[in-house]
Formats: C-alpha cells, sequence, structure tokens
C-alpha cells in the first residue's frame, strides 16, 4: 500500500499502553448488549477471536481489569478500540465507530521502559525519531503528520489516527517492524442493506462478479482498505463507481443512482507515474492532448465537450460525464481505447477525471 502524504494521514497520536491494572492477577472484562450496562451481558477473562454467539451487539462495557485491545470484526480485524479499567456506558466512550465487537485480545503486562522508532518513509528512510514518552501531538514534536515506518523497541504502544489520542487505532507490540500497508495488509468492503450501516452486513476482501446472493439491496457501505470499483449490474457492468477508505452511510455518497451494487472489484495499486493520452475523434485521430496530473473541467483544458477514445499509458484512470468529478463514472485501466463504448459509455461527453491514487 503506498500512502500520498497529501491525501491522508496514517498516524497522528502515540500512546504507550501501560499496565494500568498491575495488582490484579485475573482480567476480567464484561460486555452489555445495551447502553448502560442493560440488557444482556457477557464476561470474559481471555482473548476470543470471535464473540458472534455471545451477543449481538455491545453498547457499554465495564472492564474490572486488564488492558484489552478490542476488534470490529472477528478475527481480529476492523476497528480497534484499547480498553483499560473502567466503566464505558455506551461506545461513543471508548471511541467506538458502532455496537459492533466481534474478537478481542489482552495486553499483556510490561513492567520495563518504553521505546519506539518511527520513520518519515517506507522501509526506515527519511528523518527517524525516537520516543519513550506519550506523544499527543506527533506534528509538534516530528514535524511530518505521516508515520511511513515504525520499530517497536520495548513496550506495547497505540497509535491514533487524529492528535490528543482520537480517531482510528491501532496496537502495536514490541519487536514488530511495522510499514503502513501493515495496518492495512487485507483489502476489505463491507456492504450494509440499510442506511447508517444497518440491516444484513456481508465483508468482501477481493472481486467478486456477482454479488446478488450476499443482499438484496445497498444502501451503506464501509470501506476498511483498498481502492474498489462497485457496478450496478452483475458482471461489472452497469453504472460504476470508485470508493476509497471511509464511511458511505448512503448511496448518495458515492453518486448511486440507485441501492443496487451486484459486482465489484479491486483497483491495482500503482505506485508510479499517471499518463493518459485523449483524443477528439475514435481510433486515436483528430486533436490530442496528454496530461499527467488530473482534471477537473475537460473542456477548459482540451477545447471539447466529447472524448471519443483515449490511450491509458500509466495507472488507472475515472471518466466523469459532468465537470468537477460528477455524473456517471467510467473505470479505466492502462490500455487502448478505441472508441468511447470500449470504457462502458453510451456518449462521449466526458466532463472531468481523475487519477485512482491510493488512499
Amino acid at each position: 500500500m503506498y500512502i500520498r502524504t497529501s491525501f491522508i494521514k496514517a498516524v497522528t497520536g502515540v500512546n504507550s499502553v501501560e499496565h494500568i491494572d498491575k495488582s490484579s492477577k485475573m482480567a476480567k472484562i464484561i460486555f452489555y448488549e445495551d447502553r448502560n450496562f442493560q440488557g444482556r451481558s457477557h464476561e470474559c477473562s481471555s482473548e476470543c477471536s470471535d464473540l458472534s454467539s455471545y451477543f449481538r451487539r455491545c453498547n457499554s462495557i465495564r472492564v474490572e481489569s486488564g488492558n484489552w485491545i478490542l476488534y470490529e470484526q472477528p478475527n481480529y480485524r476492523g476497528h480497534q478500540y484499547f480498553l483499560h479499567r473502567g466503566e464505558y456506558p455506551d461506545f461513543q466512550q471508548w471511541m467506538g465507530y458502532n455496537d459492533s465487537i466481534r474478537s478481542m485480545r489482552l495486553s499483556p503486562q510490561h513492567q520495563g521502559s518504553f521505546r519506539i522508532r518511527i520513520y518519515e518513509r517506507e522501509d526506515f528512510k527519511g528523518q527517524m525519531m525516537e520516543f519513550t514518552e506519550d506523544c499527543p501531538h506527533v506534528y509538534e514534536r516530528f514535524h511530518h503528520h505521516d508515520i511511513h515506518s515504525v520499530h517497536i523497541q520495548e513496550g506495547y504502544w497505540m497509535f491514533y489516527e487524529e492528535p490528543n489520542y482520537k480517531g482510528r487505532q491501532y496496537y502495536l507490540r514490541p519487536g514488530e517492524i511495522i510499514t503502513y500497508s501493515i495496518f492495512c495488509t487485507i483489502n476489505l468492503i463491507i456492504f450494509y442493506e440499510d442506511r447508517n450501516f444497518q440491516g444484513r452486513s456481508h465483508e468482501c476482501s477481493s472481486e467478486c462478479s456477482d454479488l446478488s446472493s450476499n443482499f438484496r439491496r445497498c444502501n451503506s457501505i464501509r470501506v476498511e482498505s483498498g481502492n474498489w470499483i462497485l457496478y450496478e449490474l452483475p458482471n461489472y457492468r452497469g453504472h460504476q463507481y470508485f470508493l476509497h477508505r471511509g464511511a458511505y452511510p448512503d448511496f448518495q455518497q458515492w453518486m448511486g443512482y440507485n441501492d443496487s451494487i451486484r459486482s465489484g472489484r479491486l483497483s491495482p495499486q500503482h505506485e508510479g507515474s499517471f499518463r493518459i493520452r485523449v483524443y477528439e475523434k475514435e481510433d486515436f485521430r483528430g486533436q490530442m492532448m496528454e496530461f499527467t496530473e488530473d482534471c477537473p473541467h475537460v473542456y477548459e483544458r482540451f477545447r471539447y465537450h466529447d472524448i471519443y477514445s483515449a490511450h491509458v499509458q500509466d495507472g488507472c484512470w475515472m471518466f466523469y460525464e459532468e465537470p468537477n468529478y460528477k455524473g456517471r463514472q467510467y473505470y479505466l485501466k492502462p490500455g487502448e481505447y478505441r472508441r468511447y463504448s470500449d470504457w462502458g459509455a453510451t456518449s462521449p461527453r466526458i466532463g472531468s477525471y481523475r487519477r485512482l491514487q491510493h488512499f
């Protein structure tokens, strides 16, 4: 996974996980289905890779002892949350994104020192800084918003996506040598039948030519990692939509025309340059222009409203029917497109296009 620093922040808060409840011999955590410690409950004193059979939802938690790392999905996947001894009457108290807790593990006791090295670039390149204390605001110390690789030398640490220990959390153990890609090794997208991430859901980590049997409709989507091209119909047909990491609470958020998503594929990672040639006429005839950057308004640059053929030389691109990246979308991989029907359009009208960079 290649992170482009002008688009997303990898990590902007660091906090050491000290063993807050050192006197306790038996770790214990209690989950409650409803807020304020009401409803069905479940007690646990050890790690569990799948909590699905014990409760349907989790809206409050009481930690009697131990430091716990909780996960949104089974098998220690999805959003991560660090909880120490205390009471959490609703999921906002542990900075939860929803009421889903499906796996968990204990953070071992650590009574020694803490030490971590962070790097400006991948593979431990660029500026390096070593920390032994908590850091509420990385930019003020490191003068970079992003961390691309990490060496955890002593102790257990939590990384936070935003300053002051807020946003997405990542649990790091001693001895681990981390690059940004470790945080998102599995491409994952979650489809929900109802708006606001409610109703029946389906997870997917690879392309699928027919999603019809997995859900009847799609009204919200959460992209955990990866860049995805989704299609209105099976076999990669119909309206196309480009989604990167983020939460989409209703289909208008991905510029959907309806609640139908029936196939999807991943857009490959691309770490090099981008280059595309667009032509006034079919078969690469007429006026030609070459682009290496996004183009929010084709007519202002090309002096034509229509593009009849295109040659994608480097990287993947999205065409949009209207300016400013609106309207129908068309996904173009490297290759030759002799006529507009080759990219799935019924008209040559293209108002804007952009590079598919990995967020």
